[in-house]
């Protein structure tokens, strides 16, 4: 069994049942995200429990905010005991020295068009999310700004991927790992397990490729 914290990364965000979650994880991928902050993929905190609590110990489990006030996140990480917190938005010293005390991994969120792209010191976190201007819409952006930027923690690329392009993403990029989730989508919210396998395969297939060149 693979290590789903490692190289060949593959996460499935904005899963919104306790039902489709599960067809999720058993596509092969390494982590889901359940999203607390505004979107159309938006869930209770409750039905964030049942989702989390439906895949422990099974796949990486991974709450998203955005919006959301340091006290709320600190408060929803204590309660709901995810694997993974994913901060759209600003990561303040008070929150990133309380979340470490916790046994959860940090991904910070970074719009690749943005001013904090360059500014942000990634070694406080455990992997960065590259993402477009407006996350979750599934707009395809450009990657050209990530050529004069370097980071010490693992990347993960995000923002209008598809099956059809996960591969050319991660040989232009060299991504540690990938996020998707309207690229997946049947319906807003709703995966398909069909294209989620597809687009595990496709990526595993360029990592794989990567090992053997």
């Amino acid at each position: 069994m693979r290590e789903p914290w490692s190289r060949g990364y593959v996460k499935i965000c904005g899963v919104t049942t306790v039902e489709n979650a599960r067809e999720v994880a058993d596509c092969g991928v390494d982590a889901i995200g359940v999203n607390l902050a505004h979107s159309v993929r938006r869930v209770t905190r409750e039905r964030a429990q049942d989702i989390l609590d439906s895949l422990q110990g099974s796949i990486l489990r991974t709450l998203v905010f955005a919006e959301n006030s340091d006290e709320e996140i600190l408060d929803c990480v204590r309660e709901l005991e995810p694997d993974v917190v994913q901060l759209h938005g600003p990561l303040s010293d008070r929150l990133g020295r309380e979340l470490r005390k916790r046994p959860v991994r940090v991904v910070k969120a970074l719009n690749i068009e943005g001013g904090e792209f360059d500014s942000f010191v990634d070694a406080s976190v455990d992997a960065v999310l590259l993402d477009g201007p407006r996350s979750g819409s599934g707009l395809a952006h450009s990657w050209d700004r990530l050529a004069s930027r370097s980071f010490v923690v693992p990347v993960i690329a995000a923002g209008g991927l598809r099956a059809h392009n996960v591969a050319e993403v991660i040989v232009a990029t060299n991504a540690w790992g990938v996020d998707c989730a309207s690229g997946v989508e049947a319906d807003a919210g709703v995966k398909s397990p069909a294209a989620v396998r597809d687009f595990v395969a496709r990526a595993r297939h360029a990592w794989g490729a990567e090992e053997g060149a």
